[in-house]
């Protein structure tokens, strides 16, 4: 199991959609049901995955300015209205 998960992650990090199908296959065939489960969910998003292998784009940066406004809103939580919210968030970027 360690070897699928390390070699899933290669294929990730170097952006490998060749390997995505092989990867699939060796997952369908493994006696961990979890490696089964995880690869039928990849297969029921195949044409997403396969993309975002394939092309360069990203949108790590949209979901980190989103974890970062959520941090903040969390902080203010109960604490002040939407214009101390506004205030903070614009002053902190």
């Amino acid at each position: 199991m360690y070897e699928v998960a390390r070699t899933f992650d290669d294929m990730v990090r170097q952006k490998q959609p060749m390997e995505l199908d092989p990867w699939l296959e060796t997952c369908a065939e493994s006696s961990v049901k979890a490696l089964r489960t995880f690869a039928a969910g990849i297969k029921q998003d195949y044409e997403a995955v396969r993309s975002a292998l394939e092309l360069p784009w990203s949108n790590a940066q949209t979901e980190g300015q989103v974890t970062r406004l959520k941090f903040i809103k969390r902080q203010m939580y109960g604490r002040a209205k939407f214009d101390l919210l506004r205030q903070r968030v614009l002053l902190a970027a």
